[in-house]
């Protein structure tokens, strides 16, 4: 019980703690990328490739996005990990795909990615290419936010309230964030099931 209560005791302080303006900032650029009939781009590994795939979902059925990312296709994906290699993998996908200016990738991770440390560079690649074809570069994240926060042109990141749980937090607090983004006012063109039924 000690720890349940500890762990939502700390869901309590992020909330608190969450910077309201860098949420804004990102709906804001994506409200300006769906303007721009721009298309988004959703990247991450292990929970964050997870939840690449709902919020695709959720930013084409609830935004009216086009929306895509490269862990919904394990064919093409592990063909490219195989002929290319991991760090690679997602820069040549977006190649591919012909990223371009008015679309944007959409990072989640919980570090942002680090070459010095070797932990997601095929992150860290992707936002290169990302803003040498001048696309908008967006991301929730945790810890320091890594390369991600520092490139991004809009990013929130998670605070750290417990060194021993920031894995959960930050992939727990993903999915509330976007969830936030796309059933906020400025960004939904569809309604949704549930709220639609009297």
């Amino acid at each position: 019980m000690d720890y349940i209560k500890r762990y939502l005791k700390e869901a309590k302080e992020i909330i608190d703690q969450i910077d309201q303006n860098q949420i804004d900032q990102v709906i804001v650029l994506v409200k300006e990328i769906r303007e721009k009939k721009g298309r988004l781009f959703f990247l991450g590994v292990g929970g964050g490739a997870a939840h690449a795939s709902h919020a695709v979902n959720d930013f084409r059925k609830i935004c009216g996005f086009e929306a895509y990312t490269p862990t919904d296709n394990v064919a093409e994906l592990s063909a490219r990990i195989n002929d290319d290699g991991w760090n690679t993998v997602f820069v040549e996908w977006l190649r591919q795909s012909r990223l371009g200016p008015r679309d944007g990738i959409f990072i989640f991770s919980v570090g942002g990615g680090s070459l010095e440390k070797n932990i997601s560079a095929n992150l860290v690649g992707a936002i290169d290419h990302a803003k040498k074809m001048k696309a908008k570069v967006l991301g929730i994240v945790g810890r320091d936010g890594g390369y991600t926060s520092r490139m991004a042109d809009a990013c929130i990141i998670v605070p750290i309230v417990n060194p021993e749980t920031v894995t959960p937090h930050t992939e727990a607090f993903q999915a509330l964030l976007w969830h936030l983004i796309v059933s906020h006012p400025a960004m939904k063109a569809c309604p949704m099931k549930w709220e639609s039924l009297k």
